[in-house]
């Protein structure tokens, strides 16, 4: 059964129609693109409008960016300084009044201001069931934030982790109990998996066309994201292959970092190999353009850049953190490599560069598990289900 599709009644027998299904997702900022950004959306525009009737509320927001277009619900910004003092209690009271005015009957949050603040307020109100959605391990929380999750650990009906490793940190270290934990892993959709689309088209466009070979990794620049392992392996790699090139696109959210990182490249002799492209909302060409993907983060919760990679035929290397284990698995679609350690990833990467038809297989085989395990019909399956299940019996 496909996601939100109900069973058709027997014949002859009367049908009574439920009213819809009224869910608030609330999330604390929409200032960027991340992969929780990506996915809010999907869930929004994916959930079957016969029986689902979604609301957005955020705190802060870019009107700019151009996802927003995509937002086909109503979407409410309750302005939020901090969540004390008389701007907290503004707030409080304008979220309060949306919730009663949607009906609200589920409460899916993003972040720690929306889990904590935002849940808080839906239990005043009555809200039946509370969600919230956890995409890594803890990597922004306060001390703060950690003694509040683990206080107000029983608010939550579930909380939906985006992969194996981050459930397993949720009961650990927020005192939940496991059987209110579930996995719902991110899906793509189906017209992202599909086969190279020409790698001398995508490099041309790119003007790759003299470099020998093309590495690329697509992450927001933030120490956490390892750029700076991604850059040592470079320099190990172009002594080897001195026409590869070395893509990075992401924005840049930590300037000093960034300075640090164009350090290194020139202490390297690497302004040749290495170029940094800022965000880009569509990764394609970049993806089309490789031999290899490389996320050599050093926390994650469930990469969307390494599903991205996989559905494009891209073999990948990464880091052994979070939930890239789930996504990669060595020597059937990509290498995994130990946090920090540049010279196994460089040793992985030449492996494949020398060994295209390996490289070729582990691509094919990474498009066949994003489309069998992480398609987005799979991940609104497992959603919609979830919902239903812990709506009021009566309610359903």
């Amino acid at each position: 059964m496909s996601a939100g599709t109900m069973p058709a009644p027997a014949a002859g027998t009367l049908v009574q129609t439920s009213p819809k299904i009224r869910v608030m997702f609330v999330i604390d900022e929409l200032c960027e693109m991340g992969g929780a950004e990506r996915v809010l959306i999907q869930m929004i525009r994916r959930l079957p409008r016969e029986r689902y009737e979604p609301v957005l509320a955020t705190f802060r927001i870019d009107r700019s960016l151009p996802f927003l277009d995509e937002v086909d619900c109503p979407l409410h910004v309750v302005p939020l300084r901090r969540t004390y003092g008389w701007s907290g209690l503004r707030a409080a009271v304008v979220l309060r009044r949306l919730m009663r005015e949607h009906r609200t009957e589920i409460l899916h949050t993003f972040f720690e201001t929306s889990d904590l603040w935002a849940g808080a307020i839906a239990r005043l109100c009555g809200v039946p069931v509370q969600i919230s959605s956890r995409r890594d391990m803890g990597i922004l929380r306060s001390w703060k934030h950690k003694l509040a999750y683990r206080l107000l650990s029983g608010q939550f009906a579930q909380v939906q982790c985006v992969s194996g490793q981050v459930r397993q940190y949720a009961v650990s270290t927020d005192g939940l109990a496991a059987g209110r934990v579930v996995t719902i892993h991110n899906g793509l959709p189906e017209s992202r998996i599909q086969p190279d689309q020409g790698r001398e088209e995508a490099r041309r466009a790119l003007g790759l066309e003299k470099a020998s070979h093309v590495v690329s990794t697509v992450a927001h620049i933030r120490r956490v994201k390892g750029v700076d392992v991604f850059v040592k392996m470079a320099a190990r790699l172009a002594a080897r292959y001195p026409e590869a090139v070395f893509l990075v696109a992401g924005e840049n959210h930590q300037p000093a970092h960034y300075a640090e990182l164009q350090a290194m490249v020139a202490a390297s002799g690497l302004e040749g190999n290495v170029r940094f492209l800022g965000g880009l909302n569509d990764v394609s060409h970049l993806l089309h353009a490789s031999d290899v993907f490389c996320m050599l983060s050093r926390n994650e919760g469930l990469s969307n850049a390494i599903l991205e990679a996989m559905a494009a035929g891209v073999p990948c290397v990464a880091t052994r953190v979070g939930g890239n284990p789930e996504l990669v698995e060595p020597g059937a679609n990509g290498m995994l490599v130990a946090n920090e350690d540049d010279e196994a990833a460089a040793e992985a990467v030449s492996f494949l560069f020398d060994r295209p038809e390996e490289a070729a297989r582990m691509g094919e085989n990474g498009q066949a598990r994003v489309r069998d395990r992480f398609s987005e019909s799979a991940m609104m399956q497992r959603l919609c289900e979830e919902y239903e299940r812990l709506l009021p019996r009566e309610r359903v």
